[in-house]
């Protein structure tokens, strides 16, 4: 092999293998959710791609410089990509970099402090009450129909209805991410004391009180269950002779059908639950500390953004009833 194809085959061989060892850093040391690690996955690698195409052989990372991504960048706005895109690709690459520095592969950081373009203020989306009450119903309208209006095909398994009640219940009750739902166990419930064990982002731990109404609709679904599970048994299954737990996508698919029969968006996805938790707790004087604690937000600027739906509510709420608005 010639001395140039050599280096070059060094050099790709060294840039998998850094890849390697951060993603594997960021599924054990981390405990990064899987979405994280593929996020990152895909943002390296288009990276990579981009160099091989326009440097002609992969990136060396301990010779990058700040130029290199700037030029990235120019390329990223040339392909229309929206903020949140090019924000998450440089996420990508920043964490990547901060951990090549600790383990001593490089000296420093060229992201570090890179300029980007600001993300846009968007208000998350969340349901009403009365839409929420409405959505929390929807699970049970198949059994309640009767029997020559129910749709031919696969037949109505009641604990479904019922899991798909508890799933609901329990995501409105205490503002849990998708992730951090279908990992529940059994042991994560203490019934007495009304609190979850919840485990989320980077392997954090914190307690969520949960309401008597979730807690019932749970042991509803149970009751429906060949067996109660206990100890280390998931909460809810992916079926009811399954012992699998419940994988995030089943839940998006379910939840989209409960929209469409409570004449919502389908489109709404499990996490805007969670962001009609934060917004209906503030609604009613939470402050946003505790909801900061509730929800196991790192910083409090990420919590805040819940405020400013709350204001904006009170200003139209204004406007459309003050005389001299």
């Amino acid at each position: 092999m010639p001395a140039d194809e050599e280096k070059t085959a060094a050099a790709a061989e060294q840039v998998d293998g850094r890849r390697r060892e951060f993603l594997q850093h960021l599924a054990t040391d981390r405990g990064a959710s899987a979405y994280t690690q593929r996020n990152y996955r895909q943002a390296l690698a288009d990276f990579c791609a981009w160099h091989r195409v326009e440097r002609s052989h992969p990136p060396d990372w301990s010779q990058l410089q700040r130029d290199d991504f700037r030029a990235y960048l120019r390329h990223l706005g040339r392909r229309h990509l929206g903020r949140a895109a090019i924000q998450l690709r440089f996420s990508a690459l920043r964490t990547f970099y901060r951990f090549l520095v600790r383990r001593g592969m490089v000296a420093a950081s060229p992201v570090r402090n890179l300029a980007l373009p600001k993300p846009g203020r968007r208000l998350p989306k969340f349901l009403t009450v009365e839409q929420m009450n409405a959505l929390l119903l929807a699970p049970l309208q198949p059994l309640q129909a009767p029997p020559e209006k129910r749709s031919a095909g696969r037949p109505i398994e009641p604990a479904v209805c019922f899991r798909d009640v508890a799933i609901l219940e329990t995501i409105y009750s205490c503002g849990l991410r998708v992730s951090e739902l279908c990992g529940l166990v059994a042991a994560d419930l203490d019934w007495r004391e009304e609190l979850v064990r919840v485990r989320g982002k980077g392997r954090k731990e914190r307690l969520v009180p949960i309401g008597q109404t979730a807690l019932k609709a749970i042991r509803q679904y149970w009751d429906r269950r060949p067996s109660a599970p206990a100890g280390q048994s998931p909460v809810f299954l992916a079926e009811s002779r399954l012992p699998r737990s419940l994988a995030p996508r089943t839940l998006q698919q379910r939840l989209k059908r409960h929209l469409a029969a409570a004449g919502l968006d389908p489109k709404l996805t499990p996490h805007k639950l969670r962001h009609s938790y934060a917004t209906h707790l503030l609604d009613a004087g939470a402050d946003l500390r505790s909801v900061q604690e509730l929800l196991g937000h790192a910083h409090l600027v990420t919590t805040q953004v819940y405020t400013h739906l709350s204001t904006e509510r009170l200003k139209k709420a204004y406007a459309a009833a003050h005389p001299r608005a």
